[in-house]
């Protein structure tokens, strides 16, 4: 599977890598990023970490030519801190956190995520959790079905309440391939989307806790930088991006960190090109503050 790291380049700029610095990727995916990082050190290494066994089993098997720089642990966003701490780190030197679904996921069949390819309602990145999309879908009330769809798939209130009341009749919704053909049985069709495309968002997202998984890496992150220390955050959705930008305003109104973005960096023209689905992904990225700089605008507000 061809892999294409999104804003790579952009990336390893805004972290601004030492050789010999230690780094965190948050969602090594295919190992793309990860390498790349990792081939610009020398007595550094990089902390890749991924919610997804299947996955870092592949970024191992696609960074084995630099290897001894590289430490792969299967983890969640919200067991950053407790992640480190076991690896005896207790501050890095940057953080990178690209939040898209892995490509690998989204065209695997048996994972769930798919509308190309019919396959189990599972959608759990951590296939060691016990909730899947087939649970909420079949045991959710219809109310709680219409919500999630207005919030996490950010679809129109009146076609969310037909949807839930459609899947709520269908039941039991067997697999994916079901699932899409009952939203598409009561949303018209615009445009190229498929229009299952939100609902299997809200299901992924609501499987995966993402919100909660996002709000609880925006609150660790700052606290395992290093003074000087780099944090870049690609985000794919402006649910997740909104979040971004307030936690970055909020760090740089504190005077712990400046941001470095003023506006988002958005992919090129020659990589959407190359890669369609880059082309909403959106880059920020901030520098955590010296401790004295800190201080003296405490003191000087």
């Amino acid at each position: 599977m061809e892999h294409y790291p999104v804003l790579l380049n952009e990336a390893l700029e805004y972290l601004a890598l030492r050789p010999d610095g230690v780094y965190v990727d948050t969602t090594a995916g295919l190992g793309g990023h990860t390498g790349a990082m990792a081939r610009r050190l020398t007595t550094g290494r990089v902390i890749s970490l991924d919610r997804d066994g299947d996955s870092l089993e592949l970024a191992r098997q696609n960074t084995l030519d630099c290897a001894e720089r590289i430490t792969f642990r299967q983890s969640a966003f919200s067991e950053l801190r407790g992640t480190l701490t076991e690896l005896g780190l207790e501050k890095v030197d940057g953080i990178l956190a690209d939040l898209g679904v892995s490509r690998m996921q989204l065209t695997s069949g048996e994972r769930g995520f798919s509308l190309q390819q019919a396959g189990p309602l599972d959608m759990r990145m951590d296939r060691r959790q016990d909730v899947t999309a087939a649970d909420i879908v079949n045991r959710a009330t219809e109310r709680e079905l219409s919500q999630l769809f207005r919030e996490l798939g950010e679809e129109r209130g009146h076609l969310a309440e037909k949807i839930a009341r459609a899947l709520v009749r269908a039941r039991p919704v067997r697999d994916t391939g079901h699932l899409a053909s009952v939203v598409a049985s009561v949303v018209p069709r615009t445009g190229k989307l498929h229009p299952a495309t939100r609902v299997f968002q809200a299901l992924r997202m609501a499987v995966n806790d993402e919100p909660g998984e996002l709000e609880a890496l925006l609150k660790q992150a700052p606290e395992c930088l290093a003074p000087g220390g780099r944090w870049v955050v690609i985000a794919f959705q402006s649910l997740d991006d909104r979040k971004v930008k307030q936690a970055f305003r909020e760090l740089g109104r504190e005077g712990r960190a400046q941001v470095l973005t003023k506006h988002v960096v958005k992919p090129g023209a020659t990589e959407t090109r190359e890669n369609p689905a880059s082309r909403s992904a959106v880059l920020r990225a901030l520098e955590m503050k010296q401790e004295r700089d800190t201080e003296r605008e405490r003191r000087n507000p």
